[in-house]
């Protein structure tokens, strides 16, 4: 993984694949607070914080697995995981309850990282910016509305799940080539991992609260692709 400090410029006309959430607006610190709340509501007497907190991962998992990503899968995770711990039935006010804790994230403004909005207003001048996010197509493009972003992206793509074949195919619907053609994200599981497996470089921007289920070894880039690691969204004019 090339240093920060090995500071090489690139030339104009790159392709940046640019994430969104916790890469240019925090996210999941939301949803850090919310399953708090919930953890401290269902005050389970037999498992600890931790132990249902794990038990929430899983049922997210197998959750994405029929409803996909957004709001509405977390939802469902919370009630799941609320009925699978307790011995006690689920009334309305209990339902009405849990989804509360979904419902305010949903409520929360965008909140950009910083230097985001001038970063990405610079690179536009130089280089072509596509939007690739995944999760729900109507709260992701929400998101990028109320974030003030959208006039720098020439193209958005909010993917059901961003595997290998997910990028080749976005790469071969918008003419990208590949050696000059950048994934840019906080995750190594669906940002930097994937890209480089399609055959595409990868610029990984750390954040401090990554979703535990993106979590992942980062890979080394094949012979011939580039990885980065930047502390900051903002440090990408150096780059680019």
């Amino acid at each position: 993984m090339n240093s920060p400090n090995q500071v090489t410029r690139r030339p104009a006309n790159q392709t940046l694949l640019v994430d969104a959430d916790d890469t240019l607006w925090e996210n999941n610190i939301y949803f850090e607070r919310a399953i708090t709340s919930f953890v401290s509501y269902l005050d389970h007497r037999v498992h600890t914080a931790e132990e249902v907190r794990s038990h929430l991962n899983q049922v997210e998992h197998d959750t994405i697995r029929t409803h996909g990503y957004g709001l509405h899968s977390f939802r469902q995770s919370l009630i799941t995981c609320f009925e699978q711990l307790t011995d006690t039935p689920m009334t309305d006010e209990k339902h009405h309850r849990i989804e509360s804790f979904a419902q305010s994230i949903a409520e929360q403004e965008i909140e950009l990282l910083p230097n985001v909005a001038p970063t990405l207003s610079e690179l536009a001048t130089r280089h072509r910016l596509i939007l690739v996010t995944k999760g729900d197509q109507t709260e992701q493009t929400d998101k990028l509305h109320r974030s003030g972003l959208a006039p720098h992206f020439t193209a958005v793509e909010v993917l059901s799940e961003k595997h290998p074949q997910a990028y080749l195919s976005l790469a071969s619907q918008h003419g990208c080539d590949a050696c000059k053609t950048w994934m840019i994200g906080n995750s190594p599981r669906s940002d930097v991992n994937p890209a480089l497996s399609a055959g595409l470089n990868a610029i990984f921007i750390p954040h401090d609260f990554t979703w535990v289920l993106e979590h992942e070894v980062v890979n080394q880039p094949p012979a011939g692709q580039q990885l980065l690691e930047l502390a900051s969204f903002a440090d990408l004019t150096q780059h680019f």
